[in-house]
């Protein structure tokens, strides 16, 4: 059974995305080429403030066409509660010999695998 913090993400993630899918299509397009991930930080001397964000892992060859669209994505963020939207460029993240993303989190180092070795036509 999810935790309610991953039921809050994933719920948060989906009204995010189907909100994008359905007010501005062409946009929705390149979130499919992108995994996006709710990030759950939390500020403040005792760490009572929750200010969450959505982090869009892109593929090189489409960061800047998912970052021409940050106004939209923030405009929607608002709409659904969250304080920001950041694009991070997934390619550079798995080339990184620095990176701890396998080791750290191997799910999400496996999803920007996949998103990265995806073929430009082809979205599943």
């Amino acid at each position: 059974m999810p935790t309610n913090s991953n039921w809050y993400e994933k719920e948060l993630i989906e009204e995010f995305t189907t909100i994008i899918n359905h007010s501005f299509p062409q946009v929705g397009q390149l979130l499919k080429r992108c995994h996006v991930k709710l990030i759950q930080s939390f500020w403040g001397q005792q760490s009572v403030h929750f200010l969450p964000y959505i982090a869009i892992y892109c593929p090189n060859e489409i960061i800047a066409a998912v970052k021409a669209q940050i106004s939209v994505f923030r405009e929607v963020a608002k709409y659904v509660g969250v304080v920001e939207v950041v694009c991070l460029n997934a390619t550079c993240l798995l080339h990184d010999p620095m990176s701890k993303i396998k080791q750290d989190n191997p799910r999400l180092w496996l999803e920007l695998y996949w998103i990265v070795t995806q073929e430009k036509g082809q979205v599943v």
